[in-house]
């Protein structure tokens, strides 16, 4: 048996089998030090880059599936413990296929040239002829040739892992700088990273593995706070001894999961000890906020009452968006002149950095301030010429324009749903519903906008529901956001929501598979969820067609393919929500205009497909439409005279009875018990398809057969095409 290096493992094709052969594990540490991470992208590094040392080291046979991965991630430090990592690779036999035996051995049995060609790019030579062995392959016998390859020693296993998770980072934006003259690389070499590199720790067990990259080499020691560490530098004992070094040496907690539930808990006991309550729902705040702190030290600061005179959401978006604070607020929710900082020291007088803090947001708060002040002093109604200077797409004109299409569209979504008086609000609010996209605020703070539109209208003294619908025609923002509170709002809302889709539709700017810049499919799922949660009383294709007049000559009509989108939209949704896939398409085969209706609809094939008599009936529907598909146009007409059959006169008799009474139930919206109901038509149904020749050869007989089975087609698919149930 040969022996190979363990580089040539990749040119063998076939599955090697690992020896038998135990090798010592330890746990392994490996960090990599650099200067402030970006911290939108921390807690992504870090586990990317432990990830694929984990990986790479599993592939390599230096960690097993058992291994446990801890990532670490702080603002300047990148690391990763794996457990039970051998020092070495166990040895692995490896079998390859050479030639068939007709190639690799002459008709003595000795072997040919090109055998022994082969051999030597394999390290062998003649000698190995004797233990190559005969598989049968295919239709032909082969040679096989077995090597041992060396396993990699965790040396050169870890290098190969380190480099591969410096490239597969997923860096926002890369750097070069220039390496330090006393590194391994000299001179003006220079490297390319996230940040400049500073320290390298390779550990397994208290030994140092010796590694190189970025111009580093592999140590034992680290850094640890800048201002705070006890040692410098911070003396790494031992791998699994890492982040307990950390915290005590360095004054730095490691993990990231660590440092995060740390600020959570200190958040909260802060807000406890005062009265107040703390929002921790932005988890990205948190996460960016736990990437800017080694050592997290929550401070309590206040500012002037005074400017809790603004709305709360300008406040606490400026302490939020602009300066990483949490508001704090009581328990009615409502916002408080005090807030929590989340310092990166931990002084024995805090005082100045806390009036650092308060010093810093005042200046923010006051330009809030300002903006809300400043705006007030006109009406959203005198902004609404400001709107035609506002360029929306260079396809479908201003944002004055596109107001005027959505009023069209609001006022007949209002007439439809609450008549004159619902037409005139939705009317109102569709014009002011964009006047607060010039105002200064939302000019500083875009995400406020509709919010600030609702606060101004107040100002202006109108309605509530109008200045709700300002508010609310953005909404569902996003998956799972609250639908508008009023039917104002839910007929601004569709109706911006439609003229965004058959706007982008009509001048072919459609969402491509990984990129859609205008939230076409959400703006389709908003239409869907408001459709169908609040049961509006509006048929879709309509819909999209008053959407699509209202433009006008200005672009093509896509009313088809936009239908075609949102019925995709609708399908997914449905599926989302625990449907499967043959109970929907069955539903939405019939393309039911009512969306409130779809969800009964689908509850009732539910019922229907668990009943016995359900496969044998969706059986024949699928028959019956496969009959009437083949024939030419088929009225729904049956004369009683031209039953011959004893099957089909008991079918029509059935149908009789049943029929109205489905037909009953199907108008009132019991769609479960209508198919419940055509359930008692399975027997009759067996029983003509056994007796009657639908296809006789009498013309009249033929037709009327053919309308019997069309008159019981179309009832049985009122609901949904329970053909579609058919396996």
């Amino acid at each position: 048996m040969g022996r190979a290096n363990a580089g040539s493992v990749a040119d063998f094709d076939e599955e090697s089998s690992v020896s038998v052969m135990t090798m010592k594990t330890q746990n392994l540490l490996l960090e990599l030090f650099v200067e402030e991470l970006p911290p939108k992208a921390l807690k992504k590094l870090g586990d990317a880059f432990a990830g694929v040392l984990h990986e790479q080291l599993k592939q390599q046979g230096l960690a097993t599936a058992e291994s446990q991965l801890t990532a670490f991630a702080s603002p300047r430090r990148l690391a990763a413990h794996i457990t039970d990592v051998a020092a070495q690779a166990a040895d692995k036999v490896v079998s390859q296929k050479l030639m068939p035996v007709s190639v690799g051995l002459d008709a003595t049995g000795n072997a040919t040239p090109a055998l022994l060609k082969k051999l030597q790019a394999l390290g062998a030579d003649a000698s190995a002829v004797a233990g190559l062995k005969k598989v049968m392959d295919g239709k032909a016998e082969a040679l096989f040739y077995d090597s041992v390859v060396t396993g990699a020693t965790l040396a050169d296993g870890l290098q190969k892992a380190l480099l591969e998770a410096i490239v597969k980072l997923p860096i926002p934006k890369v750097m070069s700088y220039q390496l330090a003259s006393d590194c391994e690389l000299p001179g003006w070499s220079s490297v390319s990273f996230v940040r400049p590199a500073h320290g390298l720790v390779a550990l397994h067990g208290s030994a140092v593995i010796p590694l190189h990259a970025l111009g580093l080499k592999s140590g034992n020691s680290t850094q640890g706070h800048r201002f705070e560490a006890a040692i410098s530098p911070v003396l790494i004992a031992h791998a699994d001894e890492y982040a307990a070094t950390l915290k005590k040496d360095g004054a730095v907690i490691a993990s990231f999961a660590e440092r995060k539930a740390d600020i959570a808990s200190q958040l909260a006991a802060a807000a406890a000890k005062i009265g107040g309550v703390v929002p921790i729902d932005d988890d990205a705040l948190l996460d960016e906020v736990t990437a800017l702190v080694e050592r997290p030290n929550v401070l309590v600061c206040s500012f002037e009452k005074e400017f809790l005179d603004v709305p709360q959401e300008c406040l606490i978006l400026t302490m939020k968006a602009n300066q990483k604070y949490f508001p704090l607020l009581d328990a009615a929710g409502k916002l408080t002149h005090q807030f929590l900082v989340v310092s990166n020291i931990s002084p024995s007088d805090a005082s100045a950095v806390i009036g650092g803090n308060e010093r810093v947001v005042r200046p923010r708060l006051a330009d809030a301030k300002f903006f809300f002040d400043q705006d007030r002093k006109k009406t959203l109604a005198s902004r609404v010429a400001g709107l035609d200077k506002v360029v929306y797409h260079n396809k479908l004109g201003t944002q004055g324009e596109r107001v005027t299409r959505v009023r069209a569209i609001a006022r007949a979504i209002g007439q439809q749903l609450g008549g004159d008086a619902l037409a005139q609000q939705a009317d109102q609010a569709a014009l002011l519903a964009k006047t607060d996209l010039v105002t200064d605020m939302v000019g500083e703070f875009p995400e406020l906008q509709g919010t600030m539109g609702r606060y101004y209208a107040l100002n202006d003294g109108l309605s509530t529901d109008v200045a709700d619908a300002i508010e609310d025609h953005y909404k569902p923002r996003f998956a799972g956001d609250v639908l508008p509170r009023n039917a104002v709002g839910l007929a601004v809302a569709l109706a911006d929501k439609l003229e965004t889709l058959a706007g982008m539709f009509g001048i072919g700017n459609l969402p491509t598979g990984d990129k859609d810049p205008f939230a076409l499919r959400r703006h389709a799922l908003g239409v869907v969820r408001m459709l169908a949660d609040k049961e509006l009383p509006l048929d879709l294709d309509a819909l999209v067609h008053i959407a699509a007049e209202a433009f006008g000559d200005k672009i093509e009509d896509a009313s088809a393919p936009l239908l075609a989108f949102i019925d995709d939209r609708l399908a997914g949704s449905l599926r989302e929500q625990g449907y499967s896939a043959q109970e929907v398409d069955a539903v939405l085969a019939l393309r039911p205009q009512r969306l409130g209706d779809v969800a009964h609809r689908l509850v009732a094939v539910r019922v229907f497909a668990a009943l016995p008599q359900a496969p044998a009936l969706a059986a024949a529907n699928k028959r019956i439409a496969n009959i009437l598909k083949k024939a030419q146009e088929v009225d729904a007409h049956v004369s009683q005279v031209l039953l011959k059959e004893p099957a089909e006169i008991a079918l029509f008799a059935a149908m009789n009875l049943v029929l109205p009474q489905a037909q009953t139930q199907f108008e009132a919206g019991d769609y479960t018990d209508s198919l419940q109901t055509l359930a008692a038509l399975r027997e009759p149904v067996d029983a003509f398809f056994d007796g009657v020749m639908v296809n006789a050869e009498e013309l009249d007989l033929r037709l009327n057969r053919q309308g019997l089975l069309k008159s019981l087609h179309v009832a049985m698919n009122r609901v949904a095409d329970l053909s579609r149930l058919a396996t």
